[in-house]
């Protein structure tokens, strides 16, 4: 299998070969430090400042390194505006090489399995801590597969800081939902006090922690790096803050998991995605897809982040 060694320093590396999601090695950040001294200088476009260099090599495999875009529909949609939704999706033509999925209202699951093209996978948008039973206004997650649905978005900062859900209760249903084979998109990210505050890396290895603490594997997750302040405020994070992020997320799962599954998981963006940033996001290696919200609303804009995948695709 061919190796290829991509830069993390400039602006405009790209993958050669077909994208795969299967790291042979990755950047090392020094861990003698406090992390706070990765953020030498937060700017005003709040960009990061980090002084390491390295590179990793990536090699072709099949399977979990699919690049990967999940639309989260997030509290939208009528039976009419989803009916329509779903007819764009199905007249898309998206490439193959991509895992989508789509997460709709709970009230819309049934309505969307059943329209939606099979290529296009069914995810909920939360899920209950364990088994069905007197838990008025939870979703249980045998429910969640009986709809069939293949995955469940967990962790997203709108149940962290509008509904209170904290990173132990978060931790739980991703660990139960594992346990009953229901994949799990995990969402991390900082707020923008965070951020301005140096926490940015602080703030997403505890939140990684506590998925780690409480998980039983790492086969069936995928992670979304999702900073706040980016997500639905037009603010997007530049590939390379974004890039930076992932990289350390990375190298987190190396040290504190194992190197096999660092290089295997799937770390994913979202925050303001659309079809005008998403192929320069898609170039960075650590980019493995992208977690959309309000532009997964438009069938149109949503197949061409899909098709972004062509991003990290050059000539050989």
């Amino acid at each position: 299998m061919a190796v290829v060694s991509t830069s993390l320093t400039g602006t405009g590396s790209q993958l050669s070969g077909h994208f795969s999601g299967q790291r042979k090695s990755f950047l090392n950040l020094d861990n003698s430090n406090s992390t706070h001294s990765f953020f030498q200088n937060v700017d005003s476009h709040l960009r990061l400042s980090s002084s390491r260099k390295g590179c990793r090599g990536v090699v072709t495999m099949a399977g979990s390194g699919k690049f990967f875009v999940g639309g989260n529909w997030k509290c939208n949609g009528t039976k009419d505006s989803i009916s329509k939704l779903v007819s764009d999706l199905n007249s898309a033509t998206l490439e193959s090489d991509v895992d989508v999925i789509v997460a709709p209202p709970f009230v819309y699951l049934d309505q969307v399995k059943n329209t939606l093209i099979e290529r296009i996978e069914i995810a909920a948008q939360n899920c209950w801590t364990g088994k069905s039973g007197a838990f008025t206004g939870e979703i249980s997650v045998e429910q969640l597969k009986d709809l069939g649905c293949k995955w469940v978005i967990l962790g997203h900062s709108e149940r962290r800081h509008i509904l209170g859900e904290n990173n132990e209760f978060i931790g739980k249903k991703a660990a139960y939902a594992l346990s009953q084979n229901l994949g799990v998109i995990a969402c991390i990210g900082e707020l923008l006090e965070e951020r301005e505050a140096g926490k940015t890396f602080d703030i997403c290895f505890q939140q990684m922690k506590a998925f780690a603490d409480a998980v039983p594997s790492w086969d069936d997750i995928v992670i979304a790096y999702e900073p706040v302040w980016a997500i639905g405020t037009g603010k997007v994070a530049t590939p390379e803050q974004a890039q930076e992020v992932h990289v350390a997320v990375r190298d987190w799962l190396s040290k504190n998991v194992t190197a096999e599954v660092a290089s295997k998981t799937r770390i994913i963006y979202g925050g303001s995605v659309n079809g005008g940033n998403c192929a320069e996001l898609a170039k960075k290696e650590d980019i493995d897809g992208f977690l959309v919200g309000g532009a997964s609303l438009k069938g149109p804009e949503f197949a061409t982040i899909i098709n972004s995948v062509t991003s990290k695709k050059v000539a050989a």
